[in-house]
Formats: C-alpha cells, sequence, structure tokens
C-alpha cells in the first residue's frame, strides 16, 4: 500500500482555521517525548480490557524532531463535519447487526452455544451491542434431495405435506435451531430489531422443485401462479412469532440477491431465489403489501431487494412499477460489489425512502504485514467505505459465525473447521461444538471498535475515507473511529472546529496485534485537545476509538 492519503483542505478559509489549530499546538506537540503527555499519551497502552498486556505500541520516540511532529499532524488534517450528516431516518443511527442465516440454524441446538453467541454478538456490556437480526423464514427443500451439504445451511420450511390429506399444513416445531436463538437475542438485547427475510420459497412452490434455484440461474424460480401463496406463507410465519413467541418483525424483504445468476438448483446450500427485475420483484413486493394488510401487520416496514451490488441496487429500484415503488418504505442492499455509492444515497433520498446497507462480509485481509489484524483492516475498511459513502441508517453483517469445528459434523455432513486467522475468512468467531465455546477473532474486536461507542440514535456525520464519526447531541458526545492500514505509526490532527465547543480530552480504545499477545478493545490513557482539534498517533495496523464528551454542535 503506498502512502496513505488524507483529506486536505479545499478552500483557503479552511486551509487557514486548520493552520491556526496546528500552529496552536506547537507547545504540546513539542512534548510528545513526554510519556505523559496528552498528545502522545494515547499511545502508552497499559492493561487492555480484555486482560492483555499491551506490547510495545509504537510511541513517539525520545528521539522525534518536534518539527517533523508538527509536519506531520498539519499534512494528515481530517476534518469531522457535522454539517453534513446522514439523511435517513430523522439522522438517527438505527443499529449494527447480523442474519442469523445459517450459524443460527447450525448453532440453535446447543443451549450453551446459543445462550455465548447472544451474549458476544448482542449484549452491550459484555458484547458487541449488536442490535439487529435478519431472520430466515426458509422454504425448506424437497425431503428426497441430498444436495444441500452445507452443514448450516439446510434451512427447514414451516409447510409440509401431510401424506394422508395430501395437503400443506403448517408445522410450528420447524426451524427449532434458528428459533431458539432468536429469542435467546431478545432476552439480552433491549430493543431488538428484527427483520425477516427469505432466500427460498417453499420448494414445492418453484418450478425446479428445488429450493436452491431454478436450473437455469437466470430465470425465475417461483412459480407465476405462486406469488400470493408465497407472500401469504412469510405473513403466516411472521404472525406466529409475534403471537406465540412475542417477536414483533420492524420489516420483511421476500427476496435475497434476486437479480444475479447465482442461484442454481442442486447445490449445496440454500441461498436465494431469482427474481427479475421489473415485473416479477415488483409483484411478490405487491402481494406482501396485500398479505400483510390482510393479517393485521400494516406497521411491519416492506423493503426491497436486497441486491447483492449497490448498482444493482439502484437499477432494480428504478425498474419497479410505481404501485411496488409506494409499497416499500425503505432500500434494503448488500456491498458485495458496485461503487455508487452516493448514487444510491440520492436514489433513496429523493424517493424518500430510508436505507440499509443490509449484508456484506469477505475474506480479504488489509495492512502491510498486519498479520491477524489483516482481516480485521479489511472489516474495518468496508464498514467505512460503506458508512461515509451511503450513510445508512444500519450496517449488518452476512453471518457473524462462518465456520465451525466438530469431529462428528452435521446430519451426516462435514464441518469447515478452524479459519485460517493469518489470512481471509468469513465471521467474526467460530463455534467449537467439541468444546461448547465460540473462538473470537480479530474480526471480532474490528467490529466492536464501531459497534461498542457508535450506537443507535447518534448520527453519522462526514469525516475521510480512513476514518468513521458520529455524534450524539443528546449525549453531546463524539466518536471517531480510526484506521491505519500501514505499517508505521501515522500522526494525525482531527479539525473539530465544525464544533461550538468540545471536551478536554478524548476516551481512547484500540485493537492491534495478534489475539494471543496485542490489543483486544484496549484501554489506553486519555488523549487531550487542542484549540478545537484532537493531534493524535495511529498505531501501524491498528484501529482506535476516540469517545469526545461534553461536545456541543
Amino acid at each position: 500500500m503506498g502512502k496513505r492519503v488524507w483529506c486536505s483542505m479545499k478552500k483557503l478559509k479552511k486551509q487557514l482555521i486548520v493552520l491556526g489549530v496546528v500552529l496552536a499546538m506547537i507547545g504540546v506537540t513539542a512534548c510528545a517525548k513526554n510519556a505523559d503527555n496528552a498528545a502522545g499519551g494515547a499511545l502508552n497502552a497499559t492493561e487492555s480490557t480484555t486482560g492483555n498486556t499491551s506490547p510495545d505500541v509504537g510511541d513517539v520516540k525520545a528521539d522525534t524532531d518536534t518539527e517533523e511532529v508538527n509536519s506531520n499532524l498539519m499534512e494528515n488534517v481530517v476534518t469531522v463535519n457535522p454539517g453534513e450528516a446522514s439523511p435517513f431516518n430523522n439522522g438517527e443511527f438505527e443499529g449494527w447487526g447480523t442474519s442469523l442465516c445459517w450459524w443460527a440454524n447450525r448453532i440453535g441446538y446447543n443451549d450453551v452455544l446459543t445462550a455465548e453467541a447472544a451474549k458476544l454478538f448482542f449484549d452491550e456490556e459484555n458484547g458487541l451491542g449488536m442490535n439487529i437480526a435478519r431472520f430466515n423464514i426458509g422454504g425448506g427443500d424437497d425431503p428426497t434431495h441430498d444436495h444441500i451439504t452445507r452443514t448450516d445451511s439446510m434451512m427447514p420450511g414451516y409447510l409440509v405435506l401431510n401424506e394422508t390429506t395430501g395437503e400443506y399444513e403448517y408445522d410450528w416445531t420447524a426451524d427449532e435451531n434458528q428459533r431458539n436463538v432468536l429469542l435467546a437475542i431478545n432476552d439480552v438485547c433491549d430493543g431488538l430489531i428484527a427483520e425477516a427475510f427469505s432466500n427460498s420459497p417453499p420448494y414445492f412452490m418453484t418450478v425446479s422443485g428445488c429450493s436452491s434455484g431454478n436450473e437455469s440461474a437466470s430465470q425465475d424460480n417461483l412459480k407465476e401462479d405462486s406469488y400470493g401463496d408465497f407472500a401469504d406463507y412469510m405473513v403466516e410465519v411472521m404472525l406466529h412469532y409475534k403471537t406465540e413467541w412475542g417477536i414483533d418483525f420492524q420489516s420483511v424483504d421476500p427476496m435475497n440477491e434476486p437479480d444475479t445468476k447465482y442461484w442454481a438448483a442442486y447445490s449445496n446450500k440454500q441461498e436465494g431465489c431469482h427474481f427479475s427485475s421489473g415485473d416479477s420483484q415488483s409483484s411478490i413486493l405487491t402481494e406482501m403489501a396485500r398479505a400483510l394488510e390482510e393479517k393485521g401487520l400494516t406497521d411491519v416496514v416492506l423493503s426491497a431487494s436486497d441486491e447483492t451490488s449497490i448498482d444493482t441496487a439502484i437499477t432494480s429500484f428504478q425498474k419497479l412499477s410505481d404501485e411496488a415503488k409506494g409499497v416499500i418504505s425503505r432500500i434494503d442492499a448488500h456491498s458485495y460489489g458496485g461503487a455508487m455509492r452516493g448514487q444510491l444515497q440520492s436514489l433513496a433520498v429523493r424517493n424518500e425512502k430510508n436505507l440499509w446497507m443490509s449484508e456484506v462480509d469477505g475474506g480479504d485481509v488489509l495492512g502491510e504485514n498486519a498479520g491477524e489484524m489483516g482481516a480485521a483492516l479489511w472489516l474495518a475498511d468496508r464498514i467505512i467505505d460503506d458508512m461515509n459513502g451511503l450513510m445508512p441508517s444500519a450496517w449488518i453483517l452476512w453471518q457473524a459465525i462462518d465456520s465451525h469445528i466438530s469431529s462428528e459434523g452435521y446430519l451426516g455432513r462435514t464441518d469447515t473447521g478452524m479459519v485460517n486467522t493469518n489470512g481471509g475468512y468469513w465471521g467474526l468467531a467460530v463455534a467449537n461444538h467439541d468444546t461448547n465455546e465460540i473462538v473470537l477473532t480479530k474480526k471480532y474486536y474490528a467490529f466492536g471498535q464501531f459497534s461498542r461507542y457508535i450506537r443507535p440514535g447518534y448520527t453519522i456525520i462526514a469525516s475521510d475515507k480512513y476514518s468513521l464519526a458520529a455524534y450524539s447531541a443528546k449525549e453531546q458526545k463524539l466518536v471517531i473511529v480510526a484506521v491505519n492500514y500501514e505499517a508505521d505509526d501515522m500522526g494525525v490532527t482531527f479539525d473539530l472546529s465544525g464544533f461550538t465547543s468540545i471536551g478536554e480530552s478524548a476516551q481512547v480504545i484500540r485493537t492491534s496485534g495478534s489475539m494471543e499477545s496485542g490489543e483486544n478493545w484496549a484501554e489506553l490513557p486519555a488523549q487531550g485537545t487542542q484549540a478545537h482539534a484532537l493531534n493524535v498517533y495511529l498505531k501501524g495496523n491498528s484501529i482506535t476509538t476516540y469517545v469526545i464528551e461534553n461536545v456541543v454542535q
């Protein structure tokens, strides 16, 4: 990776403000050699919140030249601008989350793993503090099929054939594993937001007779005469969860990455059903609106279309009928592909729709010789890119757990085993079914650098491509999450002149290094502020969160 490029001041007025900020700090930064100095103090970690002793954390060395320090800070200036804020949900961030598909289907048989996962991912005090769970209403595959080999992906359906009557009847004991996890999460998470979605209609409603997709992956798989039946099926399940288990689904989307060529019959998983953009997607949305109204669930938000690409999300929305556009209240989009984040944001604003980034993850790495932090830095980069580019009211991971360790496997299938934590991998953690443990990774702690401090009700505001900022007017609190993808330490000045007043210091939390000897949400000494600015040094290959109180816009 080349030299890190930071935001520069484009207008003379801003240049003068920043120059004044830096000059005001010269007397302070000249003392950066002192370990107790506020400007350098953020780099002197003692004990992390997880009990890890911090290694060398890249302190400004005793021979650091004062002129070089000030030059570095002047070059790397980031303007945190409260005047440029998220336009969605009245500017209030709704939260962080994960799909429960498919990991909840895999671990829900085990009460120990279920309780531990609920705490680790959704408990605000002891975990990540997620508050959004996307629940997959499965279609269930033809019981004579034997092609779904992923141990977590064999999702049961609620409609089963009564051999005596020849009719399909609801079996409310189905999908017990995923339900157990959802109910455990609901117990630990106050104000849980649950969204229902579907990877596939029931197999007998499909063209191919297979819940994995059409034999031609580019063709629709829901029978033309089953659009109403499928909508009724999803809403009936939602209503039963409301009346029997107390789960009020806030929203529903009957599609998952619909306008793609991914979903073919007889694949190793149940993940999607092709709905062509235009008439097909419009039909299922209008049928869902009808079914919700008939069942009295008129307060449920209807969202669409959970396309895999940001760019495809734009075209799919544009091709919806006027009626379909009218019945949806939110655009849900995945960010696996596409680059038109600003255009999607503008589209949603023009059409008065809310916007969620409803799914993404990946197995890539970033950083310079970052080791275990490589995957964590990649995740941080994706969060920052999506949140700054889209400014959505929610950001949701695909699977919190994507890999499983089990000597016995599951349902006659073999699990994937432990991930390579020095490389790229999906998920935040691994479930060890042999030891009844959830094995955490650096991606877990990377996610927490955001989710534990940028909370529901905050407002996402503008910063730059290497940081994410959020402000709470109610709490008078500013949160900045900053990432350094380089091996060397980086000095940065956060220009906070857009605020009327700021607190005298910032709480500092950092993740870096390895799981064994690095920092995991390490609480560092408070960092002083100076002249409407926060002057910091970011450790190489690290993610750092700064929390400033008494901030008034």
